[in-house]
């Protein structure tokens, strides 16, 4: 069983767009409106494109990843393509993760600490009941 997300062909797709020749509406014709559009510049528009197929029976429902394309296209003011490029598999970053953990910089032995908690837990203490 496979898995489609996205737009399907971008790898062929992507032979036709041209720079400096297909504008938005071209390429709204050609492949339909981006996945998603760059929060920091509207001009950047990106597809995506992801094929997840099932490995075997054997593996129980384990899905490999068979396509993973991204196309970014640019447009400048004109909204003209003046750059494209395609993502696939092969760009894929396995990421590692650091485990490090940040230690305090103060300590819990010092005179000043001590004071301080001392005073805490008398004043949190309940009150004792007076004798008049």
């Amino acid at each position: 069983m496979s898995n489609y997300h996205g737009n399907k062909l971008l790898d062929k797709k992507y032979d036709i767009i041209k720079v400096n020749s297909t504008n938005k509406n071209d390429l709204l014709k050609l492949i339909g409106p981006p996945s998603s559009i760059s929060d920091f510049d509207e001009n950047k528009w990106f597809y995506i494109e992801r094929l997840k197929t099932n490995q075997s029976i054997i593996k129980l429902g384990n899905q490999v990843i068979k396509k993973n394309n991204v196309l970014i296209v640019e447009f400048n003011k004109m909204g003209v393509i003046k750059n494209k490029e395609i993502l696939n598999l092969e760009n894929m970053n396995d990421l590692k993760y650091l485990k490090q953990t940040t230690e305090k910089d103060f300590k819990q032995d010092n005179v000043i600490y001590n004071i301080f908690t001392s005073l805490r837990e008398k004043i949190n203490a309940p009150a004792r009941t007076r004798k008049k």
